[in-house]
């Protein structure tokens, strides 16, 4: 059961308070200042406390710094009279979880705590996986039963040397799947680095893999590694292996075989100990049947294959997601977020994510910088996630560049009207939003005459 410490001077207060608590499930402990407070904390530990903003002696506001000092991640929530509200809305932004005005609401009161204590909780299991040294797989992909057998694949894959095939649309997580194969392999020590086969030029994709030597090609001023020698020992991510040239085909073929390379101009073969996991958004084995892409190194590659499902088709993971997401952006925006209203979550169960979980971590990220009471409130996420049945034209809010490596630039400058719309036209916001430098942003809207 639950504990909660009620502090205040008012006895009838106390008693009130702890009738209601303990009528809803709570264990309760009291204190009548300041300084007992500190005093029962330390003894009891409750989950949260209930502060009085006015009291004789220490006030709410030294008593929370006294606190926050004992344990920096306890919820305190502030009761108080009408006329200290300026006051009790200064103290969130010191680190109070919120604020009751009294006549305390027996609703109002129930929900708060229970929100509280579920953020408590939450903070504790960031703090134990980030300083649990195996990655906890749960907490980077979800834990619903589609993902806990993503989960017990990876674990049964990754200290084998197997090459791996990810399959995926965009955002389901493939890289982070990849780099937890690695990070869980023997090979973890060594390299890993990922190579985008939809972003670099065809003419230098050989370069770029395998290496070159000076002169070798024109431009080519000085001897350079490719990355299965940068890479030697560790892991090397193809993503969007569905890009590849039937001539790279052929000459990774050679590599995975041999386990040599040899750099462009080169004519001695370099020794090279690279696992290959690669990454498409395709279904491979239908470009291999259309003879898109080689069978023998479809089945050198795909010793072992992973298919991720789309965030739609495991929804059961958006709450436990969200909250993730929330408490990384209000790490990284420095803001103090008590949480998600249900509304608002409700809004964000019934979207279908076409942009998967990359979208969902996004538009909470966004949420959070829009919001200004701590809140996500459905407002923050219906502009960014737009009405499916009456709103056809809206896309998949990713930062700007990944719009751009795959879209037309129509939708380029229609994502950054659709930044420009839900910040009322604040461009320093859609920059932000679109993670693009405010002069960027700028250079954008004289090219497509926007506004």
């Amino acid at each position: 059961m639950d504990t909660v410490l009620i502090v205040d001077d008012e006895k009838a207060l106390r008693s009130s308070m702890r009738e209601i608590l303990e009528r809803n499930g709570f264990s309760t402990v009291e204190a009548d200042s300041g300084q007992s407070c500190l005093e029962v904390f330390e003894r009891e530990k409750p989950v949260a406390v209930l502060l009085d903003l006015n009291m004789p002696g220490m006030d709410g506001i030294e008593t929370m710094g006294e606190l926050k000092k004992l344990d920096p991640d306890i919820p305190i929530i502030f009761v108080t009279g009408f006329g200290d509200i300026p006051t009790a809305v200064e103290t969130i932004k010191q680190g109070a979880y919120d604020f009751i005005v009294k006549p305390v609401k027996i609703d109002r009161l129930i929900l708060t705590l229970a929100r509280a204590i579920k953020k408590l909780e939450l903070e504790k299991e960031v703090k134990r996986l980030a300083a649990s040294v195996e990655i906890s797989l749960e907490w980077l992909l979800g834990k619903s039963h589609g993902m806990k057998k993503i989960i017990q694949q990876i674990h049964s894959v990754a200290w084998s040397d197997f090459s791996v095939i990810i399959q995926g649309e965009t955002g389901t997580g493939k890289s982070v799947v990849a780099r937890a194969i690695h990070n869980l392999s023997k090979r973890a020590a060594k390299p890993f680095v990922i190579v985008d086969m939809g972003i670099i030029p065809e003419t230098l994709v050989e370069s770029e893999l395998f290496g070159h030597e000076k002169g070798a090609f024109t431009g080519a001023e000085k001897k350079k590694k490719g990355f299965f020698e940068i890479v030697d020992g560790g892991t090397l991510l193809i993503d969007e292996m569905e890009n590849m040239t039937p001539y790279v085909q052929t000459k990774l073929l050679r590599v995975v075989e041999e386990k040599k390379i040899y750099p462009l101009g080169s004519t001695k073969p370099v020794e090279v100990d690279v696992r290959i996991i690669a990454a498409t958004n395709t279904d491979i084995k239908k470009n291999v049947m259309e003879r898109k892409f080689r069978e023998d190194l479809f089945f050198r590659l795909g010793e072992f294959i992973i298919i991720l499902p789309l965030l739609k088709d495991r929804a059961e993971d958006i709450p436990f997601l969200s909250q993730k997401f929330l408490v990384e952006a209000a790490a990284e925006l420095n803001k103090q977020m008590r949480g998600i209203a249900d509304d608002a979550l409700h809004l964000l169960m019934r979207y279908p994510w076409p942009g998967n979980v990359r979208e969902l971590k996004n538009v909470i990220r966004r949420a959070v910088l829009l919001s200004d009471n701590g809140i996500i409130e459905p407002p923050h996420v219906h502009f960014l996630i737009g009405d499916t049945a009456k709103d056809k034209d809206r896309i998949p809010l990713l930062p700007l560049k990944e719009l751009s490596a795959i879209a037309a630039k129509d939708t380029e400058k229609k994502a950054i009207k659709q930044a420009l719309e839900l910040t009322k036209g604040n461009k320093s916001k859609a920059a932000s939003i679109l993670q693009i430098d405010y002069k960027t942003l700028l250079t954008k809207i004289k090219e497509y005459h926007i506004l």
